[in-house]
């Protein structure tokens, strides 16, 4: 895939980096107009990164148009210059590399074995993915522009099994990660199955938010969006998000560093998530 085109700042690409913990891959990185070493700044890491920057260069001719969300923000004065790392996903290993692993441990075996063979073909990595962000990407990012001070925080973002992930990222690093924005976070049949599919699906999504129950940090450090439309695959996703609203709200996370919302009319694809991205990019980013 071509480098994308981008209107505001710069993009580079970093191309398959060496890792100690997963298969290298590119990560597009978006560096703000005019940022400087040493100057304060913060970091957004976001999965799916081919499909982030311009339309042109997707699969689907639709982006995120991330870059204009954080630029937005930053020209009103309420956020500092952010470095934006666009992870690309591997073919056929997005599903090992996204599902909360530590999740699948509670899961019933015959949920976990299905999803260990099939899915993620015999080895679950999302515990390897976030060892990759956490010990060699943000690492990198600091080497580059400095070291960051305590409050200028570290965001991730995705959209569907990127939303789980980014869920997780939080979880499994809450000293790292100030702020998640889950879109569309992909909890599938938590309702009554009506298939086996359905079942080993719905068996999943439970046993993520069982996790959830152990591992969500308490409200106080941390911000937290979650949402899904009401089109398409989104329509599924209703009782899995207002479950772990609830959740949110055992733990004392407030509408103010914790929410689940609701978007009609819209869907399961890169265009709406778009139109949203800069609403969930303020509320986790929030001073």
């Amino acid at each position: 895939m071509p480098l994308p085109q981008v209107e505001i700042g710069t993009l580079e690409r970093w191309a398959d980096l060496p890792s100690r913990h997963i298969t290298p891959r590119p990560v597009d990185v978006w560096v703000p107009p005019g940022l400087q070493p040493g100057q304060p700044y913060r970091v957004l890491f976001m999965h799916d990164g081919q499909m982030l920057f311009d339309a042109r260069t997707t699969w689907n001719r639709q982006a995120w148009n991330a870059h204009r969300a954080v630029h937005a923000l930053m020209q009103s004065g309420s956020w500092l210059p952010t470095v934006v790392l666009g992870i690309w996903n591997r073919e056929g290993r997005r599903y090992a590399e996204y599902f909360p692993e530590k999740a699948l441990a509670l899961a019933p075996a015959a949920a976990r074995e299905s999803y260990t063979r099939v899915e993620a073909q015999g080895q679950p990595e999302a515990d390897a993915y976030l060892r990759f962000i956490v010990e060699e990407l943000l690492p990198r990012v600091e080497a580059r522009w400095g070291p960051r001070t305590a409050n200028t925080g570290v965001m991730v973002a995705g959209a569907s099994m990127g939303g789980l992930i980014s869920l997780y990222a939080l979880c499994e690093y809450p000293q790292v990660f100030s702020g998640a924005a889950c879109l569309s976070t992909h909890w599938v049949s938590v309702a009554s199955s009506r298939s086996e599919f359905d079942k080993r699906n719905q068996d999943l999504s439970l046993a993520f938010l069982a996790y959830l129950k152990q591992q969500l940090p308490r409200a106080g450090r941390h911000r937290i969006w979650a949402d899904r439309g009401d089109d398409a695959l989104d329509s599924l996703y209703e009782p899995g998000l207002r479950q772990f609203e609830a959740l949110l709200r055992e733990r004392g996370y407030g509408e103010q560093d914790g929410t689940a919302r609701v978007f009609e009319g819209t869907g399961h694809n890169e265009a709406d998530w778009s139109r949203r991205f800069g609403q969930a990019l303020a509320f986790i980013g929030r001073a």
